[in-house]
């Protein structure tokens, strides 16, 4: 029987160019067995003293929970670490620590059986995903932000997600009125067909009447979902926009638990597509479970795939095998962690995501190329 011999938190820091070479973190999760099979996974918790918290939780709780156990009992496995964080554990930073574990471990069956990770969550249930160029608006001025996005399109993209109030140079994401009159510039540059995604995001602090008011001006302009004009817990806020507006809400991203996405959808039954990180969630295992809640309730699914190839490898077998994702998201700029640290880069073709059909998460990780990023 193939059991957990080792397992190893990696924090990794690199420049993102999508935010002016802002330094990004994460953690990379390297699980071997005894039979020398490695595994590899990821808990994206991006601040320094959250990355040092992950590997702490990895190193000095789940190592000497898990070392000796059956590689191949994932689920036993995802019980036993959600059991032994119980105290601190519904969320965050312990959430993120059995991301990384649980992704490896999945990594490591598709690797035994010889067998990508969608035949292993129950196959293909759609062959190919329309390709979003998810990318951050801050070019300085209008115009800039519009030709960037326009080249997405010309570089074969179907679709593109956009974040407000990034770092950068541009003052989207400040004023309403400006957010609009870009909405309104790009639709007039890309023509009706083009998908156009609004991330409000993080950066902005509307209240829930500026909200809908935006939202409505920017509806308009045909925009495909709203996702995140509300802080995540604005629960009054987000029924409000459901009962006052037509608008496709999004939100998700930032939920670490089974238990929230369903507070979410059998509670404030407000959103419509709900973003979720297999980094974040508690691995696959945490995916899959919030994807049959998205089915029962009837809801969209979206990978945030915004961090390294190797979530965006889990995210894009994941969302191959739902019958609930629409989109796949990529990140439009070169950068290590999707271009370096993986033998060949995942990408889309002529404007779709298609499955990659190596065991396992089917990337072949660069270990000396994540060492040598290691912070």
């Amino acid at each position: 029987m193939t059991r957990i011999a080792r397992i190893e938190p990696i924090a990794i820091a690199y420049p993102d160019p999508n935010d002016f070479g802002t330094i990004r973190r994460t953690v990379l999760v390297r699980v071997e067995t005894s039979d020398g099979v490695v595994g590899w996974g990821e808990a994206i918790a991006m601040w320094p003293e959250a990355c040092k918290a992950v590997c702490t939780i990895i190193t000095e709780g789940f190592l000497p929970l898990l070392a000796g156990k059956p590689a191949d009992d994932i689920d036993g496995n995802w019980e036993a670490m959600r059991r032994h964080v119980f105290w601190y554990g519904e969320g965050g930073i312990a959430s993120m620590a059995i991301s990384g574990i649980d992704m490896a471990l999945w990594d490591i069956r598709g690797k035994v059986a010889g067998k990508p990770l969608y035949a292993l969550l129950g196959g293909l249930k759609q062959d190919r995903l329309l390709a979003n160029a998810s990318a951050h608006v801050n070019k300085k001025g209008e115009a800039a932000c519009v030709a960037e996005v326009v080249g997405f399109f010309e570089a074969g993209f179907r679709s593109c997600k956009l974040g407000f109030a990034k770092k950068g140079e541009s003052n989207i994401g400040g004023d309403p009125d400006t957010d609009v009159s870009f909405i309104r510039a790009l639709r007039g540059a890309l023509g009706d067909a083009a998908e156009i995604l609004v991330d409000i995001g993080n950066g902005v602090r509307w209240d829930v009447e500026t909200s809908i008011s935006v939202g409505r001006r920017m509806q308009e302009y045909r925009i495909g979902w709203y996702e995140e004009p509300l802080y995540p817990t604005d629960d009054a806020g987000y029924m409000r926009m459901r009962a006052e507006t037509t608008l496709t809400l999004a939100s998700g991203e930032r939920e670490f638990t089974e238990a929230g996405y369903r507070r979410q959808m059998e509670f404030v039954k407000a959103v419509d597509v709900y973003g979720v990180d297999p980094a974040r969630v508690e691995g696959i295992t945490g995916f899959r479970r919030v994807d049959a809640l998205c089915t029962l309730h009837g809801k969209k699914i979206n990978a945030h795939a915004w961090s390294t190839g190797i979530t965006t490898a889990a995210s894009l077998h994941c969302s191959l095998a739902s019958p609930n994702a629409i989109i796949f998201e990529y990140k439009p700029f070169p950068v290590v962690v999707q271009d370096v640290i993986v033998a060949e880069k995942l990408w889309h073709r002529d404007g779709w995501a298609y499955p990659v059909t190596g065991p396992g998460l089917g990337i072949e990780v660069i270990e000396a190329e994540v060492r040598r990023i290691a912070a």
